[in-house]
């Protein structure tokens, strides 16, 4: 098992959020299952420009990172044609040598990805 070190979210250049991430694990909670987040394999996040693969299509948007004033704790603005919401960013790691990183979100609807970007 590799062991991944916690990446500090206030200092972290938004630019180190992008990439190719993996859908390692997602957590519904109250979220409605058919929404492209919901039954996403993989988000791509490339300088402003959103894609969401799901197992039968993919879907482009646009993506920011926005920050609260009072602790400047990350937020992911995700714009999708029928879909628009916000995760907060709870915990970034990576591995020592960099090559495995792995992102959590928690969006408004109550949902939980795990992202894995090797």
């Amino acid at each position: 098992m590799i062991d991944l070190l916690d990446v500090n979210l206030q200092q972290v250049p938004d630019a180190y959020l992008a990439g190719t991430w993996r859908v390692a694990e997602r957590i519904l909670n109250r979220a409605s299952a058919t929404t492209p987040l919901a039954q996403a394999t993989t988000l791509q996040l490339q300088e402003g420009h959103l894609q969401v693969d799901t197992a039968s299509r993919a879907i482009r948007g646009q993506w920011s990172v926005q920050r609260d004033a009072l602790l400047s704790r990350p937020y992911l603005h995700l714009q999708l044609p029928d879909e628009e919401t916000t995760a907060l960013v709870t915990r970034l790691r990576r591995a020592p040598d960099g090559h495995l990183r792995a992102l959590t979100l928690y969006f408004q609807s109550g949902m939980e990805l795990q992202l894995l970007q090797p």
